[in-house]
């Protein structure tokens, strides 16, 4: 993060210092600007002052008094006559008539005129205000004033902005070094947790600093942490649970086939070891069936093909199919089916959704119990509610049941044959329906699947 640093860094300082650069210029030049036109301007006033007094008496006593004044004064005058005589001047040098210039037009304004303003290069500023008796030219006060005083001022005023400048300079680069540590130290954090991650170590905290894309990046990395560590311990998880249920049956099969190939076993024991040999074997078909269609699932390789079902027909053809399985445990299976019920689905995966359900109620119910199908059809949603007079399952494994691998009873779950994916491959299904599943259950009162689909379409003659 040192180079990102450095990079913000001499980016802020390019733009911060430009900026800066370009404001005191423009600052400078508007102030300098201004202060020659007020010089200019407080000279002319002078001038005019001077003026409006020789107008009214245009004597000796009056221009002397003029010139008395200005000779203690930072300014000089000249006064002259129509045809540019002087007729008084507080220089003590004969210099200034070089710069006396007789006005060769005969209409200069009331207000005067400014004669020289280029104090940059020139030793004076100079403005003249002619003098008027009965709106004739008499004569014109010259009014001078030294650049020197100007440029000692200017030089004052770039002092003080030098001063300024260096300060603001000082300030800039102190407040660029904070600003690019506030910006980069959440973002070092960032690559060290992401490092971290990359290393396999997801227990990273990286608290929210601020309400800004930051703070939000931050948070989001957090989420992907907690994410990562809960694949990593559901890949683990099923690694383990997967090894186990391959594992069991594998022996089950290895120990009852070299039992069997013995010479001295009885044919009635040997027959029964070979049954179990093939239970096993279709448990573990059964098993990498399962795994297979989980997979296809995760991989979104399964297709749904949606048209509108009649769900009365679904559930009476499962009624069919599964009768003699629920008559040989003595179970009562019933379907609560409007006859036009209709979802929008794909009759092959709903099929399997309900049957899932439907053998899994079956299994843990005892005999003479029930297990009732209900439809309920609404305007915006279909409800399918599985209930059943069994075992229930605990209220603290409720939440785990839809894991993979998950069961409640493992050795009773073994017994009925059960690989531990059947609610969670119902889930994912009922998931790319875009419908919700949920259940409800009492131990020793039965337990309730809730299944939820958005309705389109209307009802199916």
């Amino acid at each position: 993060m040192r180079k990102l640093s450095i990079k913000l860094g001499i980016l802020f300082c390019i733009i911060i210092f430009g900026l800066e650069a370009f404001m005191f210029s423009y600052l400078h030049n508007s102030i300098v600007n201004a202060r020659i036109d007020d010089e200019l301007s407080s000279l002319q006033a002078r001038g005019n002052s001077h003026r409006d007094i020789l107008e009214k008496h245009f004597v000796e006593d009056s221009i002397s008094h003029v010139i008395l004044m200005e000779s203690e004064a930072l300014t000089d005058v000249v006064i002259v006559n129509q045809k540019g005589e002087v007729l008084g001047s507080s220089f003590d040098n004969e210099n200034f008539k070089k710069y006396l210039i007789y006005p060769q037009k005969t209409e200069i304004k009331k207000k005067g005129e400014i004669v020289e303003d280029d104090w940059k290069n020139k030793p004076y500023i100079i403005t003249i205000s002619p003098i008027l008796q009965k709106k004739e030219i008499i004569g014109y006060v010259y009014m001078y004033q030294e650049t020197d005083s100007i440029h000692t001022l200017i030089g004052r005023l770039n002092e003080h902005f030098v001063l300024a400048g260096i300060i603001a300079l000082l300030l800039t680069f102190i407040v660029i070094i904070l600003l690019t540590k506030a910006l980069t130290k959440p973002l070092v954090k960032m690559k060290e947790a992401t490092y971290q991650i990359s290393k396999g170590n997801f227990l990273v905290d990286l608290p929210k600093t601020s309400n800004d894309e930051l703070g939000e990046l931050a948070v989001s990395l957090k989420e992907l942490a907690r994410d990562l560590n809960f694949l990593k311990k559901e890949r683990n998880d099923f690694l383990a649970s997967i090894s186990h249920e391959l594992r069991t049956p594998l022996t089950y099969i290895k120990g009852y086939a070299d039992i069997s190939l013995r010479k001295n076993i009885e044919e009635e024991e040997k027959e029964k070891y070979l049954r179990i040999i093939v239970e096993e074997a279709n448990r573990l078909s059964t098993l990498i069936e399962d795994l297979f269609e989980l997979a296809k699932i995760d991989k979104n390789t399964f297709l749904i093909q949606k048209q509108q079902i009649n769900l009365y027909e679904l559930l009476v053809k499962l009624q069919i199919k599964m009768s003699p399985a629920f008559k040989e445990k003595e179970i009562d299976l019933t379907i609560n089916c409007p006859r036009t019920s209709s979802l929008h689905g794909d009759p092959a995966r709903m099929e399997q959704i309900i049957f899932n359900l439907l053998d899994n109620a079956m299994k843990y119910s005892p005999k003479n119990s029930k297990v009732e199908v209900i439809v309920t059809a609404r305007k915006k949603e279909t409800e399918i509610i599985i209930h059943d007079n069994g075992n229930g399952i605990p209220e603290e494994d409720l939440p785990y049941i839809f894991n993979r691998f998950y069961r409640v009873d493992k050795s009773r779950t073994r017994s009925l044959g059960g690989t531990g994916l059947g609610l969670s491959i119902v889930q994912e299904l009922v998931q790319a329906h875009e419908g919700t599943i949920r259940v409800e259950s009492k131990l020793n009162i039965g337990t309730t699947f809730i299944l939820s689909f958005k309705t389109y379409g209307g009802e199916v003659n």
